[in-house]
């Protein structure tokens, strides 16, 4: 298709159709794997009927994205693969588009801002891409990838905007019906919008009984007053740690589905996201970042309000480390589970092995320590510890902090 996202808005815009996800699905034969279907037990007890994760995170590159930017890039005339491809992208759609022009025999060249995280540049340079950074932003990325095309004539694959690309992510619809037939509520994470519009697609065309429900992180929530005003608007300064999300704006081919099709579009809050990917690894053995597990986020977050069987998308695994790391911390705090405070006491010879003696007694889990005595808020017999604890939920918490005020101890949080 000829629809091009940086023109201005077209009357009537392409219509993506179930034959056009059907075909999207033939053409991914072979290439895009029919990803696995989990049973989660816990969070069935949580929301009371049966819920099931679309595993997606499993998919080659670690995410959904390969399946849009293959069918995009098959779509392309000999002259068009022949002038090569190009993307900007943080991650998971620079890595869809590097393998899909790997396996066609296309040259691709992907923008990256500066602050990209390591192995995300490394892997899509292992699929075969050139990697290119440029800007601190995605927004600067992206106009230098469009300033390139414009230069050297080659294709922009943009990561949403485009029938193709909803085409392509539509398949998920179909595998999800095919695997649970008697699913009624499918929840799915909302950035630009291509794959909640290409699910919808797919679905309703097929099972119009079932709910499709999008979730957006708060900090970039763009779809809940574009369907008020009932077209794309802009959301300021979008900010989440669920960067597969992270978009400051609707595309049009997708709103227009997304508005016709997608029963709702809820957000959730950072914490949300964090207890969610807890959840996944701890209780679902599942490696998920951020965006991929706003859905999980969602059921947390209003488990009575889902009608069942759900099919919960995991829409993808590339999660950094580092980042990984600080969302597990937090993830911890919001669930009760990890502690921080200081104590106000009196500086003498074996103060800090009593406190340890009172954590001990009530089993809490020392995991940093660290000591001031010399302070202006301070008296000249005072210290202040500060103590992080790991610990085993809220009424956990409470018991700590109670057993160490009956023991003396002022407890500041």
């Amino acid at each position: 298709m000829s629809y091009n996202a940086s023109d201005s808005l077209p009357r009537p815009l392409p219509a993506v159709t179930l034959d056009d996800v059907r075909g999207a699905q033939k053409m991914l034969s072979g290439v895009a794997r029919m990803t696995s279907m989990a049973h989660s037990h816990h969070l069935s007890q949580l929301v009371g009927t049966p819920v099931h994760l679309k595993c997606e995170n499993l998919q080659r590159t670690g995410s959904f994205k390969l399946r849009g930017a293959y069918v995009r890039i098959a779509g392309l005339l000999p002259e068009e693969r022949a002038a090569g491809v190009v993307a900007a992208s943080a991650g998971n759609h620079a890595q869809g588009v590097a393998l899909a022009s790997s396996l066609l025999g296309v040259r691709s060249t992907v923008f990256m801002p500066v602050g990209a995280p390591l192995p995300k540049v490394a892997a899509t340079r292992d699929y075969g891409a050139e990697v290119r950074l440029h800007g601190q932003v995605v927004d600067e990325t992206l106009a230098a990838a469009q300033e390139y095309a414009r230069e050297t004539g080659a294709v922009f694959i943009h990561p949403f905007d485009h029938p193709d690309i909803v085409a392509g992510q539509g398949t998920l619809g179909l595998e999800i019906l095919e695997q649970c037939p008697e699913v009624r509520t499918i929840v799915v994470g909302v950035g630009g919008g291509g794959l909640a519009a290409g699910i919808a697609v797919a679905v309703k065309a097929v099972r119009p009984d079932v709910r499709v429900i999008g979730v957006q992180a708060e900090g970039a929530a763009a779809y809940p007053p574009s369907l008020k005003a009932g077209r794309p608007v802009s959301f300021p300064q979008p900010a989440t740690m669920a960067d597969g999300i992270k978009v400051g704006r609707p595309g049009d081919v997708p709103f227009a589905l997304v508005r016709n099709l997608v029963d709702d579009v809820r957000t959730v809050s950072e914490d949300a996201l964090a207890g969610a990917l807890l959840l996944c690894l701890e209780r679902a053995k599942m490696v998920v970042e951020p965006a991929g597990a706003s859905p999980v986020a969602a059921l947390l977050s209003e488990p009575e309000s889902f009608e069942g069987p759900v099919v919960a998308l995991l829409s993808g695994g590339n999660v950094d480390p580092l980042l990984m790391q600080r969302v597990l911390t937090h993830g911890m705090a919001a669930a009760g589970r990890y502690l921080s405070l200081r104590l106000r006491l009196t500086d003498r010879p074996g103060a800090l092995a009593s406190i340890l003696g009172v954590l001990s007694v009530a089993d809490a889990n020392v995991l940093d320590v660290s000591h001031v005595r010399t302070d202006p808020r301070l008296g000249l017999t005072e210290a202040e510890v500060e103590l992080h604890l790991e610990t085993k939920g809220p009424a956990h918490c409470t018991e700590v902090r109670t057993a160490l005020r009956e023991a003396g101890y002022t407890v500041i949080d």
